[in-house]
């Protein structure tokens, strides 16, 4: 029997871990996600020693992670999950309300929802992120939806530097992706870079008829007239929701989503691929072509400085070594200890890349942060810099979940790898002309939208829908996502979010603690987003009426018939809505903004030596799915790096 989250084969490390000889790089890049992967990559492709580091290992040939449709399941993979617990309000009371929240109980099992047993301890909301080479690349939905230019423009705008502008930014795009849906040369895109982008093949859709009931509803709705309704089905078939045209960040209607999806083998795509490549590569006579080494296992406690200088510069890292040694991993133990610790030089840069959440952690643990906190906790005070860990942002997400009494034929034989003789397993494998439903991320449509809120230059919503009971993320989420074939959700995702108010603080100066998350959610700018959020739920209630029109044999579960009334729809809103995009908290800006992180340039003010990229450093939250713009900023990233050492030989 296969074990859901056992590897298709075993891995040789040797393929990952190529032996760190040398006492000193030119490099060092923590965090091998979608922000420090790509650029470790460029930056041995440009002839530099580079050390790539990471406190998972490699759990890239884990079928959950490589079969697209299991993306949620992956998120619970024990061997790569790394578990926060965050608050999306100061008012307990009020968080309780959410019934995704979790408790911990007393045999240290956990419970979701109100009403716990006795003696169970608070947690807070399960946000999933990834311990594994390629980071949260690794277990992401796979969505590929470029940002909008307005992303690019606040940048640019804020900090005065062009090189953000819209039109430099697209070429990073075209560098990333490799495009498997558009004929070659189609403009704005690409066809040659590291990542595969697929559309999923339509005949999936097109064979179920419940599936395509749900499609004509939605082109009904946006179509408001039979010509109408035709063009938008014709938009859901043809159209490209990452055009470069003009009039694209503002265009609504039914779309496809493109996804990370290789062909023909159809799994995951992401820096992984990158980084092994550039790794693994040798010359004609079988030398290795570039130096990058990638240590893994190996969780970095500390940026080291050199003060002797009038600016303190970064010169190297200190990092424990051993499996599982960050709370965060469900197998963590306080009672294991490291197999052993360490310290990594650099003559050029360090680059930090943990994530939102780690890396104002880490700058904080290294002594760059606001000095009264960290004295709070002992820690000398390298740099002071207040905004650390500050104006954290998010989306915001709730779903519509609907409940039919009939079955889609999707997932038709399918056992989700529980039989070791799952039929659409077998498909997957072995059918790479019609490799069937686990081929896909499961998003049959995407419905960009602008809400009355929204900014005359760009959608702010986008509702997505899939054949599951998915309600938000809570230990246990995945078993109940799939575990029938009679439910279909659709997100409605809010994108351009106006609050900044989430922290991200310390809760000892312990480097294998997590921090305190705070998000503070709806605290700056909530009625707006409330209200578009409130719109969203009434398109898809609409949506689910025309439905109902052809097939009467649907349901909505979520929210649910006893949530009516604009007042009700809004107070579900406020108690349910999560995120899983979070960014902003060691922010890119202005010269004269005390509260910037980071200028233009990704450097960390106050130091030199020392560089941020990941999703912590956008002063606004991009797009709809941020992983391409993280991707992007990656890439760009590099060319500054790259162009600064050449200047400084």
């Amino acid at each position: 029997m296969y074990h859901r989250h056992e590897k298709k084969k075993n891995h040789d490390p040797s393929e990952v871990l190529i032996s760190c000889t040398l006492p000193t790089y030119d490099y060092v890049v923590v965090g091998s996600g979608p922000g420090g992967g790509p650029v470790a990559a460029r930056l041995a492709l440009a002839g530099y020693k580079v050390l790539l580091m990471d406190a998972g290992d490699d759990e890239g040939d884990m079928l959950v992670q490589e079969i697209p449709i299991l993306s949620l399941e992956s998120t619970e993979a024990p061997s790569q999950e790394w578990d926060y617990f965050v608050q999306h309000y100061d008012n307990q009371t009020l968080q309780e309300t959410d019934s995704k929240f979790t408790w911990e109980l007393p045999d240290g099992s956990r419970f979701v929802g109100s009403n716990p047993p006795a003696g169970a301890k608070p947690l807070g909301i399960w946000y999933p992120r990834a311990g594994t080479l390629g980071g949260c690349a690794g277990h992401n939905v796979m969505v590929s939806i470029t940002p909008q230019d307005s992303d690019w423009e606040t940048v640019a705008s804020i900090t005065g530097d062009n090189s953000w502008n819209p039109d430099s930014m697209r070429q990073y795009w075209e560098r990333v992706e490799d495009n498997l849906y558009l004929p070659n040369g189609t403009s704005g895109h690409g066809f040659n870079g590291w990542l595969e982008t697929s559309l999923t093949q339509v005949d999936l859709w097109l064979g179920d008829d419940r599936i395509m009931n749900v499609v004509r509803a939605a082109a009904t709705v946006v179509g408001n007239g039979i010509s109408s309704m035709s063009t938008a089905y014709q938009q859901w078939l043809t159209g490209d929701i990452n055009s470069d045209s003009s009039t694209r960040d503002f265009t609504e209607g039914l779309f496809q989503v493109p996804e990370a999806v290789k062909q023909p083998s159809w799994d995951r795509a992401g820096p992984r691929d990158f980084i092994l490549q550039v790794a693994n590569a040798v010359n004609s006579d079988g030398s290795r072509k570039y130096h990058l080494d990638v240590r893994l296992e190996s969780l970095v406690t500390k940026i080291r400085f050199d003060q002797s200088g009038p600016v303190p510069k970064a010169v190297g890292v200190d990092f424990l070594a051993g499996q599982s040694l960050y709370s965060a991993d469900p197998r963590f133990s306080a009672a294991k200890a490291p197999t052993g610790k360490g310290s990594v030089n650099v003559t050029r840069e360090v680059i930090i890349s943990t994530g939102t959440f780690n890396t104002p952690q880490l700058l904080k643990l290294s002594g760059v942060g606001p000095a009264a906190e960290l004295e709070s906790f002992d820690i000398p005070v390298i740099v002071d810099l207040p905004g650390v860990g500050t104006g954290m942002s998010d989306r915001y997400e709730v779903t519509v979940v609907q409940e039919s009494t009939q079955n889609f034929t999707l997932f038709n034989g399918c056992t989700l790898l529980q039989t070791p003789d799952d039929p659409c397993l077998l498909q997957w494998e072995n059918n790479h002309t019609s490799p069937g439903i686990y081929s896909s991320n499961g998003i049959f449509l995407g419905i960009p939208m602008k809400s009355s809120v929204a900014s005359p230059n760009a959608a702010d919503l986008l509702m997505a829908g899939i054949p599951g009971n998915f309600r938000g993320y809570f230990p246990g989420y995945s078993e109940i996502a799939f575990a029938d074939a009679q439910h279909v959700a659709f997100i409605v995702l809010k994108a351009h979010n106006r609050n900044h108010a989430g922290t991200v603080t310390l809760l000892s100066n312990n480097p294998q603690d997590t921090p305190n998350i705070h998000f503070r959610s709806f605290q700056n700018g909530g009625d707006e987003d409330v209200q578009a959020v409130y719109e969203g739920v009434k398109f898809l209630r609409e949506l689910y009426g025309n439905l109902s029109l052809v097939d009467d044999t649907w349901t909505e579960v979520t929210p649910g018939p006893d949530v009516q009334t604009e007042e009700e729809i809004k107070d579900f809103i406020r108690r349910e809505a999560w995120g899983h995009h979070t960014c902003c908290s060691a922010r890119i800006g202005a010269d004269d903004d005390s509260t910037a992180v980071l200028d233009s340039k990704f450097r960390v003010r106050g130091t030199t030596g020392l560089r941020v990229v990941d999703a912590s450093v956008f002063p606004e939250i991009p797009g709809y799915f941020i992983v391409s713009a993280i991707y992007m900023i990656s890439e760009k990233a590099a060319d500054v790096i790259i162009a600064d050492a050449k200047a400084s030989p």
